[in-house]
Order: structure tokens, then C-alpha cells, then sequence
């Protein structure tokens, strides 16, 4: 079954938050997995405090993104936020950068995925489902840290080949809609 996870772009003064991967060291908005319980809401909320050490106030949701293939599968909601307290913080043993990057210079260096919804989250988007497919053959988290560890390859590195050898394809499924 796939699993349920959130991502939130908190956008600031024309910037977005990014956080860096400790496992990969690639950007990526904040974002986790649903904890039994908790809404996805909740689970945005929590994950942003948890890698960034900012409370924010979700504004919309801007979509459901489908991850396919490559990885286990998952469906991620993507929310909008704007930050209303705390300091930046990294959380030991996910994040080891955080920090905000003008929307039109966001960093090459990301995590699958990501490059479009954080582009969905600033251009105002609301509603969209999308459909994001990875072509390469689905190994669990662990193998693929074992085969991380194993390469030699500095972290970053290994991601960005490993993605290099895979094919994308992206499908929006429901049109999206622009928050007014």
C-alpha cells in the first residue's frame, strides 16, 4: 500500500524554504510521513517545527502529488504556508541546511519531485493533482542507503547518478486552478 506524506513551502518575502537531506544532501521542501492519528494537516505542521524549528500557518492547499515508481510509492500533499514564529534549526540526523532561496534561484542539487511543486506553491496554484513518475527499479530505503554506503560516492554525488539513470514523467491529472 503507499504511504502518506505531506511537503510545505513556506514562502517568505519572496522566498521559499528549503531544507538540505542529510541521507542524499539535497534540497527539498520540509515534509514527512502521516503518523497514525494525526490529519495530514496536523502532519504538516509537526514536520515543518521538526526540520526547520519554525511554526507556521498553513494558507491553502496547493495539491496531491502521486510519487511512482523507483522508490516506494507514496501521495503527498502539498501545502502553502507563511512562518509566525520560532528560529531556524536543523534537526539532527534529517536536516543539515536550512534556508530560504528566491523562487527564481532555487538550487540544481533536489530531491525527486520537488522542482515542480515548489514552483506549483509560488506561482499561487491550488487544486492540482498530479501524477510523478520514476522509472528505476523499486528497492526499499534501506537498500538504498546500503548501496549509498557501499559506492564510495560522496552522498550527493550517488543521488544525482542514481537519478541520472532514471526516466521522469509527469502528469497533471486535475487541472490546477489559481488562488485569487
Amino acid at each position: 500500500m503507499p504511504g502518506l506524506g505531506v511537503n510545505v513551502a513556506v514562502i517568505h518575502q519572496g522566498q521559499v524554504l528549503l531544507t538540505q537531506r542529510e541521507d542524499f544532501e539535497v534540497w527539498c521542501l520540509p515534509g514527512g510521513g502521516v503518523d497514525d492519528g494525526e490529519s495530514l494537516a496536523e502532519a504538516a505542521l509537526r514536520e515543518t517545527r521538526e526540520e526547520t524549528g519554525l511554526e507556521v500557518e498553513l494558507t491553502r492547499l496547493v495539491g496531491v502529488y502521486s510519487r511512482l515508481g523507483g522508490f516506494p510509492d507514496v501521495h503527498i500533499a502539498l501545502y502553502a504556508a507563511r512562518p509566525t514564529g520560532g528560529e531556524i534549526r536543523l534537526q539532527p540526523g534529517e536536516t543539515i541546511a536550512v534556508r530560504y532561496f528566491p523562487f527564481d534561484q532555487l538550487p540544481e542539487e533536489m530531491l525527486f519531485g520537488q522542482r515542480p511543486r515548489i514552483l506549483d506553491a509560488v506561482n499561487g496554484l491550488t487544486g492540482i493533482s498530479m501524477r510523478q513518475e520514476l522509472h528505476l527499479p523499486i528497492i526499499s530505503r534501506q537498500e538504498l542507503y546500503d548501496l549509498r554506503d557501499r559506492s564510495g560516492l560522496p552522498r550527493q554525488e550517488f543521488y544525482l547518478r542514481r537519478m541520472r539513470q532514471a526516466t521522469f514523467n509527469e502528469r497533471v491529472e486535475v487541472k490546477n486552478h489559481y488562488n485569487v
